[in-house]
């Protein structure tokens, strides 16, 4: 299997739609997947593997509809 990477800009078309500075944010707080850098150095854009980021999604969209039933 191919994993896709996407960088930032590509978050926007799935409804993520944070800064960057959000989104460094809330992976301290590990409440979103790290992102890696393609460079292997702290050069270079901002990457994640498309599966992560819909894993992500769909876990968030699964808590928001238990804490609606609840």
């Amino acid at each position: 299997m191919r994993r896709r990477v996407i960088g930032f800009e590509d978050l926007k078309p799935k409804g993520i739609k944070y800064t960057r500075q959000h989104i460094d944010r809330l992976v301290k707080k590990k409440r979103f997947p790290p992102r890696f850098k393609m460079s292997g150095s702290d050069k270079g854009p901002n990457s994640w593997f498309e599966d992560v980021i819909d894993e992500h999604i769909e876990d968030c969209a699964a808590k928001s509809k238990a804490a609606a039933n609840a």
